[in-house]
């Protein structure tokens, strides 16, 4: 393993792993993580709170190991992305305002992860298909498919709280 694919594997475990935390916690306290959905504004709470526990987990999971890693980048950006558009962008750039800093930076991240590509150690190098798409088409795939999930999710299923009568 050179240095490359040691930076490849940290920067999936890092992100990876942080989806899986994520993903965990919401799945721990489901109830919580319902009304919370709620109370920013989602259609079918609960749903939503089951989805975004098994999508953070899955994704996170898909990416430690390299696998479908284009993929599983899209879903860190799409879940990025609900975030982003239902709480974080009017709150400024800081995190600690609750702004868009640490889902951008974690978006942003995953689209790097689909760009470098997995790796040696990864399922899709033992699978043969991380050749399949280059850097450029990989992160495009990441960053289009994940926005357009994002999008969807909001348009379908979410509203400002002040537009909810």
């Amino acid at each position: 393993m050179d240095g490359t694919d040691v930076a490849r594997y940290a920067l999936r475990a890092v992100v990876g792993g942080t989806m899986i935390a994520h993903g965990v916690r919401h799945a721990r306290t489901l109830e919580g993580t319902a009304g919370w959905f709620r109370s920013v504004g989602f259609r079918g709470p609960k749903a939503q709170a089951v989805a975004s526990a098994v999508v953070e987990v899955g994704a996170g999971v898909a990416l430690v190991a390299g696998a479908a890693t284009p993929l599983a980048a899209s879903a860190v950006v799409g879940t990025m992305g609900v975030a982003a558009g239902s709480v974080h962008s009017t709150n400024g750039f800081f995190v600690m305002k609750d702004g868009y800093e640490f889902v951008l930076n974690l978006g942003v991240a995953a689209v790097a992860v689909a760009a470098l590509g997995p790796g040696r150690v990864s399922v899709d190098r033992a699978l043969g298909v991380d050749a399949r798409l280059d850097g450029p088409r990989r992160a495009a795939l990441a960053a289009g498919l994940g926005l357009g999930a994002a999008a969807a999710q909001l348009g379908l299923f979410w509203r400002r709280p002040d537009d909810i009568a």
